[in-house]
């Protein structure tokens, strides 16, 4: 199979996927022939085809999908002028602690923000599925062990917790709620399967 042959197979499957595909599901399409390096290579030519497009190809941590770049998305959300639910500081700052500090618990968090945290903070989250339950601390009463998700790291158009913007206080709630504002749109609608709602200014918007 020839280069152009190829590239318009990986080109079709992730245009048409309602989800990121991972490099060992795009091998499938191959029938294994071939391996990760050559499917990795693809995608980086493919990458600079549509480097003056509308639209761009990411690779994140559910692995590699098109989305409209950032400075489209003016132009498309005219075609979705509701307005979708608003996180509180409140929110932000929860979900900060836990994506700087990870893995806490809830007391963790308590004692970080010095304020009780509402149970329908965490439940909004985990709704969200941008943080989950990842297992207990083996103290007194084995309380939950709350880290980010896939979810929170694609729809921030990240392919690792390590690619957060920096902050030199990780232990403060302050600047890290800065700096996760600053990839989370407070804007942000939940996305669904196949949905086209912009999950947050720095990925795009996703494709149907």
């Amino acid at each position: 199979m020839n280069t152009a042959d190829a590239k318009r197979i990986l080109e079709t499957a992730l245009i048409c996927s309602t989800q990121p595909l991972p490099v060992r599901e795009l091998r499938v399409l191959f029938g294994d022939e071939l391996d990760a390096d050559a499917i990795k290579a693809l995608l980086a030519e493919l990458q600079e085809d549509w480097s003056q497009r509308g639209l761009e190809l990411v690779g994140v941590a559910s692995g590699w999908r098109f989305q409209s770049r950032p400075e489209m998305r003016e132009h498309l959300d005219r075609l979705h002028p509701e307005k979708p639910p608003r996180y509180t500081r409140a929110v932000l700052e929860t979900l900060a602690i836990i994506a700087y500090r990870q893995p806490v618990t809830r007391g963790d968090m308590e004692d970080i923000r010095g304020v009780t945290i509402n149970s329908l903070i965490l439940k909004q989250l985990e709704d969200r599925n941008w943080v989950e339950v990842i297992g207990h601390r083996e103290t007194v009463g084995r309380p939950a062990l709350y880290a980010t998700t896939r979810q929170f790291l694609d729809d921030l158009g990240l392919d690792s917790i390590d690619q957060l913007p920096l902050i030199e206080a990780p232990g403060a709630p302050a600047p890290a709620t800065d700096a996760v504002s600053a990839v989370v749109d407070p804007r942000a609608a939940p996305v669904g399967h196949g949905t086209s709602t912009p999950p947050t200014p720095a990925s795009g918007r996703h494709l149907p």
